[in-house]
């Protein structure tokens, strides 16, 4: 069974690298040279974009080799970092799911990164003028996997914290 759960987190995060993989393929095929697509009234776009940067861009006007040590070692050390934070803590279940998805996604997009130095962006949605920025599937997949994180976390903090009245309850009975 244990081995089971094991090759489920290794589906999970490389099903998760190829369909960024294959997703990034067909947008520079299809939408590098065309013009933005619009579904569902506006509220799904289809337009390619080099995103030197993170995050909505945030740093694309750093001169190259500054941006790539903030992008590429920084990607690289947080990564790393958050799997051994998961392995030593024996993490598994939602948590590891979480890690999972943000260290699949990342590094899907480092490897972008690292052969060229920008990563596809592709996907906006919105309604009106609220819009998001354009990301592809693996920052789909960090932002899920963050989210993932933060209920694990709340959800530990809530059970710690209804402990003692527990025993509490428990000790008057």
């Amino acid at each position: 069974m244990k081995y089971a759960v094991h090759i489920a987190f290794v589906v999970l995060a490389l099903g998760t690298i190829g369909c960024d993989r294959v997703t990034k393929s067909l947008a520079t095929d299809r939408l590098a040279m065309a013009a933005p697509q619009s579904f569902f009234a506006g509220t799904l776009r289809l337009e390619y974009a080099r995103n030197p940067g993170g995050f909505l861009s945030l740093g694309a006007d750093l001169p190259p080799g500054p941006r790539q040590i903030v992008f590429a070692a920084g990607t690289s050390v947080l990564l790393v970092g958050l799997a051994a934070v998961a392995i030593r803590r024996r993490w598994a279940g939602p948590a590891l799911a979480g890690v999972t998805l943000i260290c699949a996604g990342g590094l899907s997009n480092l490897v972008d990164r690292l052969l060229h130095g920008s990563v596809v962006d592709f996907i906006n949605v919105g309604v009106g003028p609220v819009r998001t920025g354009i990301f592809n599937v693996a920052d789909v997949a960090v932002l899920t996997g963050a989210v993932v994180l933060a209920w694990v976390s709340r959800e530990r903090s809530a059970e710690s914290s209804e402990l003692p009245e527990r025993r509490e309850s428990e000790t008057e009975s």
